[in-house]
């Protein structure tokens, strides 16, 4: 899949040279001198550059820059992720650098901030990682991560897309969870306008729904970790480090969470993180108590990517009828009590959803 740049550009078009900004060599080891910054790659939502150096000692250093006008939550949190996620696994990640902002003249003469995000350079080949060895680092990440707090959320608010995760710390994951797919839905609505049978279903979501599935996980002596997640697991944000042969991240949108949460981007319907992934995943961890839960539990969680991803695209109708979809199944599911008929009467229209959660794998391991 092509990302096209949505973003007002804060570098020159893509292959151009230019001036690195002081506030950006600032960041970099001391003797630092720049050989070259030149734009490179694209990203959705930001600039990209690479920048060529050299050291006192004649030792040549490569970094990754990117640059946005978007808010400055945004290149906070992904390089607060991206730290988190190195300091824990060095190898799974590009090394942080810094973050800054600085000033530079728009087209049109004004001035405009850009905050910026800068992390060593790793020459890497986006492509399929090999689902045994990168989902072995994945469960590793989850396993080792110690939440700071012992609560779910993070120490900033970090982006999916361009849409902010408040990471609030909360003890309670049925209240982390809450609290971020209610600020989605209610910025899908913005966009895409109102939908009473929507937002109705919607409503039983959070209000049933979710106190359903997700109470269990700490009710009866059960205890849930606050897991440590990449937010935005898919496979343009992976690839393997050619020098390395190593799997890698980037582009994270870091909070501690349900680890089952990670998965939720698998199931939707054009991500390549297929069956193979699941097993390979579940078998280094296993579904939480209750198991029999843990596809709809998967399904509860691709709803807050399939509801971003039809905030990120105004007017796509079949992104909206996907989370339809699967709200009305939990509704259906969930609510026995329901007596309006909205949510029986929109089951019957299904079409389409995805299924693509690994039900055969969990038999497997549980």
């Amino acid at each position: 899949m092509t990302r096209k740049n949505s973003v007002p550009s804060a570098l020159p078009e893509v292959g151009a040279n230019f001036v690195l900004d002081d506030k950006v060599v600032e960041c970099l080891p001391k003797g630092t001198r720049v050989l070259e910054a030149v734009t490179w790659g694209t990203s959705a939502w930001t600039n990209t550059a690479k920048v060529i150096t050299e050291l006192d000692d004649g030792t040549r250093k490569v970094y990754f820059l990117k640059c946005s006008t978007y808010p400055d939550e945004m290149m906070e949190g992904e390089f607060t992720s991206i730290t988190a996620i190195y300091n824990l696994m060095p190898s799974f990640a590009p090394k942080p650098c810094g973050r800054g902002k600085f000033t530079t003249l728009t087209s049109s003469g004004a001035l405009e901030q850009v905050y910026f995000f800068i992390m060593e350079f790793l020459d890497i080949k986006i492509t399929m990682p090999e689902p045994a060895r990168f989902c072995r680092l994945v469960s590793e990440m989850h396993h080792k991560s110690v939440s700071p707090t012992g609560m779910f959320g993070f120490e900033v608010p970090t982006c999916h897309g361009k849409n902010m995760q408040p990471n609030s710390w909360t003890p309670s994951w049925r209240a982390c969870f809450t609290e971020l797919i209610t600020k989605f839905f209610d910025e899908e609505i913005k966009v895409n306008g109102p939908w009473p049978e929507y937002e109705k279903a919607f409503e039983s979501l959070t209000t049933k729904v979710i106190p359903h599935l997700l109470d269990p996980l700490q009710a009866k002596g059960r205890t849930l970790k606050p897991c440590l997640i990449h937010g935005d697991l898919w496979e343009e944000n992976t690839g393997v480090d050619i020098e390395t042969g190593h799997p890698v991240v980037f582009d994270a949108s870091c909070f501690y969470a349900h680890n089952e949460y990670e998965l939720g981007m698998w199931r939707r319907e054009i991500i390549r993180f297929g069956q193979p992934y699941f097993r390979h995943y579940m078998l280094r961890f296993p579904p939480s108590e209750p198991t029999e839960q843990w596809d709809d539990r998967n399904r509860l969680y691709s709803l807050v990517f399939n509801i971003s991803h039809s905030s990120h695209f105004p007017g796509a109708a079949n992104s909206r009828n996907i989370v339809y979809n699967d709200l009305c199944y939990l509704i259906n599911t969930y609510c026995t009590d329901t007596t309006d008929g909205t949510a029986s009467a929109a089951v019957s229209e299904m079409v389409g959803t995805p299924i693509k959660a690994a039900s055969t794998a969990v038999a497997q391991v549980v």
